[in-house]
């Protein structure tokens, strides 16, 4: 299915104009990302992952579900070429996790220029995506309505880091050389498929509010006030889809509670 910009607005509640300037890209990176929930719902289904345009405008628009960086970026890039926007695909190597060697890069994030300015956009982070672009400038802080993030200069790359309490986090690093379809497929492929992946062993989903509030699979409290089990699926699979919005009716992308319920036990 062809990407269809009108179909898009409604599906994260953007209205008015839409032209290529910093207060269009603010909206609808808010609104993508309290609209759109993160999620690795599929990889824990064991389902193929496909990031080609039309597979991703059929899946978290029409069929209202959500998905992760190299979906949600791939989306977000098409609206925003669509109003017309300079986009370019870069890759980062994630560090949320202090990993002991220089990961593979396998983020994807968004360059959009603006009157010569750049900006980094993206919206498929989980738990600690931005909600708003940041300048590409570095050694200053950039508060959004969801933290404080930080760009920063380490052997020639560009490190995001967002505030926690008096430290900086290191989120993950990346250059300005352009990623090609090939790049993504690859990257797409190893963490989808890769046994040790986490995206393969841990359910992720994160929906953030315009109330600066983010929630995440670790806010989940059952009515009972316990915090979430593997035994609470049926109550969980409830919540998706009345707390995030995520819709598991639809024909290919919906899933019903038995193959939930067996994610959850994973």
């Amino acid at each position: 299915m062809a990407f269809d910009p009108q179909a898009y607005f409604a599906r994260i509640g953007f209205d008015g104009a839409a032209t290529p300037d910093l207060e269009t890209l603010q909206r609808i990176h808010l609104l993508h990302t309290s609209s759109i929930p993160f999620e690795n719902v599929d990889v824990l289904l064991g389902r193929q992952i496909n990031i080609g345009l039309d597979d991703v405008f059929e899946k978290l628009v029409v069929a209202g579900r959500g998905g992760y960086c190299y979906e949600q970026n791939a989306l977000l890039r098409a609206a925003l070429e669509n109003i017309g926007f300079e986009v370019e695909d870069l890759g980062a190597r994630v560090l949320i996790a202090n990993p002991p060697e220089m990961p593979a890069r396998t983020h994807r994030l968004l360059l959009v220029s603006i009157h010569q300015q750049r900006f980094i956009a993206d919206v498929g982070f989980g738990g600690k995506t931005l909600t708003a672009p940041l300048r590409l400038a570095v050694d200053i802080s950039q508060p959004t309505a969801h933290g404080v993030y930080r760009l920063t200069q380490v052997e020639g790359d560009y490190l995001l880091s967002i505030q926690q309490q008096n430290e900086w986090l290191p989120l993950y690093r990346f250059d300005l050389n352009p990623q090609y379809p090939a790049d993504f497929e690859v990257a797409n492929y190893y963490v989808s498929n890769w046994p040790t992946s986490h995206f393969r062993h841990h359910l992720m989903m994160c929906l953030k509010g315009d109330n600066g509030v983010s929630l995440t699979q670790n806010d989940w409290q059952f009515s009972d006030g316990q915090p979430r089990t593997q035994d609470n699926a049926a109550e969980l699979y409830q919540l998706i889809q009345q707390r995030f919005g995520l819709r598991v009716d639809d024909k290919q992308h919906g899933f019903s509670l038995d193959e939930f319920a067996a994610i959850c036990r994973f």
